[in-house]
């Protein structure tokens, strides 16, 4: 008869349906008398019972991420998937393999394991954007993603303009062997460099406003949505005449939330002309050059609203060096809502905008592929929201 084997899950293999040939023989061994007597005397000796499982392995030393998996009855990459923190994992799996990884002491080797799997345990930060704060926040959301995981965050500022931009990024891609790469507007909305990061065997997700590509590589921020919010809270103190300062004509942001600026005041039936828009950078300095424009202006607008709070403190700087009170003479907003708005005085009033989430989602799609796929990906944007301070009012009679 022959020999079926069958996996039973667990640690051991059941062997079924097993006969011995008929011709085999076997040989007695003598009992010895010794032996018996010995036996005889310690009939009244307790047996030691046999531990159920042999570890094979000493608590703290030479475990590996095959030995938790055999121990705890689960496979290698339901481990790597509690080691990396992953939502996929029941809680009580969860809670049996941790058992085993704290009674062995197991730590993961990044190196080893990048060698296994020809990637290192790398996310990658690739972005082209003036605003500094914008990036920290950002980072700081991705490094709250990869804590207490076996990643690590590496950045790659890069200027989009220069024509060996797409091919500096592959080379670092390459160069570090990295399991995903997290894209930045504006150079999140460049079609040519996510299809690099394909041929190059990369993962990716973007952060951009609007959906540009399949919903497990995308996160998106509803900005449209939260300017119009400005527009209507400013119409409804008063205010008619008011002054906008945009981003950069390449940035996705700059479209969107000036579309939506538009559209609010369009449905408020308050006059937006054409002389009331300049365009900024994103930075302080654009935000004073702007500012200085608007404020020239006559009649002068009574409120103004920056499309990022660096360019609100320069509009801040032009008003105090006028002469306006804020928000007395000017009322102004922002956006962001980044350390600066608390700060400033008066404290400035501004959209929230979730950056620090942005980035927490973003690596969590790269860390766990599986549950950022599927039909349930997610598409719903975040929502920034207004944050009211100090720095509006109804405008002067």
């Amino acid at each position: 008869m022959r020999h079926r084997a069958y996996d039973t899950g667990d640690t051991c293999l059941i062997v079924r349906g097993h006969t011995c040939p008929s011709r085999v023989r076997f040989r007695t061994i003598p009992t010895m008398t010794r032996i018996r007597k010995k036996a005889a005397g310690n009939r009244g000796v307790p047996k030691v019972p046999v531990p159920a499982k042999v570890t094979g392995i000493k608590p703290g030393r030479n475990a590996t991420i095959n030995d938790i998996a055999r121990l705890a009855s689960v496979s290698k990459k339901t481990v790597s998937r509690v080691i990396n923190q992953s939502p996929l994992v029941q809680e009580a799996t969860r809670a049996r393999i941790q058992a085993v990884i704290d009674k062995f002491g197991y730590v993961p080797d990044p190196q080893a394991r990048g060698l296994a799997f020809r990637k290192a345990f790398l996310i990658g930060l690739v972005y082209d954007n003036p605003n500094a704060q914008y990036i920290v926040n950002l980072m700081e959301g991705a490094l709250d993603a990869v804590r207490n995981s076996e990643y690590e965050v590496v950045v790659h500022p890069c200027d989009r303009k220069k024509p060996d931009f797409i091919a500096g990024v592959r080379r670092f891609v390459e160069r570090q062997k990295l399991r995903g790469v997290i894209l930045l507007p504006p150079v999140s909305e460049n079609d040519e460099l996510t299809r690099a990061l394909t041929a190059a065997d990369c993962s990716y997700v973007r952060i951009t406003y609007t959906q540009l590509d399949d919903p497990s590589r995308i996160v998106i921020s509803n900005d449209r949505l939260a300017v119009a919010e400005v527009a209507n809270y400013l119409v409804s103190l008063g205010h008619k005449r008011i002054g906008y300062i945009a981003g950069p004509p390449g940035f996705r942001s700059a479209v969107e939330r000036l579309a939506g600026f538009r559209e609010a005041m369009s449905a408020r039936g308050i006059q937006f002309g054409s002389e009331l828009i300049v365009e900024g950078g994103y930075t302080y300095e654009s935000g004073v050059a702007g500012g200085e424009k608007l404020l020239a202006l006559s009649p002068r607008p009574t409120a103004i609203f920056a499309s990022n709070d660096e360019m609100a403190a320069g509009v801040y700087r032009v008003a105090h060096r006028l002469g306006l009170s804020v928000p007395g003479d000017l009322s102004i907003v922002g956006f962001d809502d980044g350390p600066l708005a608390s700060r400033m005085l008066p404290s400035l009033t501004t959209i929230r905008l979730p950056i620090r989430e942005l980035g927490r989602l973003a690596a969590n799609k790269i860390l766990h592929p599986e549950a950022a796929g599927g039909t349930h990906a997610m598409v719903t944007p975040l929502e920034p929201h207004l944050v009211i301070r100090d720095s509006c009012q109804p405008p002067p009679r």
